[in-house]
């Protein structure tokens, strides 16, 4: 059972987009994805959780948490076969314990903190709340975005997990993203 939380080996260089909601992960996932002519890894907590909305009418919950770190292990696996030399992934299960520590007073699954710990990347980008929020079924904390930005670099400096971190407009964090991205793939 767990080995569907794992990631499977690769050469690959594995950077993570990570921080709060509504702070441009995804559009920056897509930019990076088409500078390195790779693909990208979508955060399939947004599908699952959408459905779910659109199906119930219901928000994510606790039992919610291991479908989803299963299907965002699932999606990384199968689209790393497909990068290049780089893959992007607009989340990881480490996005997921921040989430469900914040969201369920501390608690996360044993089996999602292990694998959340256990798989690697070579660099976070931490990405910061300048960028406007904005409302979608899903996103329900614009008024704590200081706090939920707190708990994402806390988070990686608790583990130990190498980041950058990304502020300002579209075309500055893409070019501070490529800059460090690039240094890895000359020195991997």
């Amino acid at each position: 059972m767990e080995e569907k939380f794992k990631q499977e080996p690769s050469d690959l260089i594995k950077v993570v987009l990570f921080g709060p909601e509504s702070t441009g992960k995804t559009t920056l996932s897509e930019q990076l994805a088409r500078h390195y002519n790779s693909v990208w890894v979508p955060e399939y907590a947004r599908e699952y959780l959408q459905d779910k909305w659109n199906n119930e009418r219901q928000t994510c919950q606790p039992e919610d948490l291991l479908p989803i770190a299963e299907g965002q292990i699932r999606l990384e696996n199968e689209l790393a076969k497909k990068a290049t030399d780089v893959l992007i992934c607009d989340t990881d299960l480490l996005e997921t314990k921040v989430y469900s520590e914040a969201y369920y007073l501390g608690h996360c699954d044993p089996l999602l903190e292990k694998y959340a710990l256990a798989n690697s990347y070579d660099l976070y980008f931490l990405t910061y709340i300048d960028v406007p929020w904005e409302k979608d079924d899903l996103r329900d904390k614009p008024n704590e975005r200081e706090r939920m930005f707190a708990y994402f670099k806390d988070t990686l400096d608790k583990y130990g997990k190498e980041y950058v971190f990304l502020k300002g407009d579209k075309k500055t964090r893409l070019q501070t993203a490529v800059e460090h991205i690039d240094q890895l793939l000359q020195n991997p």
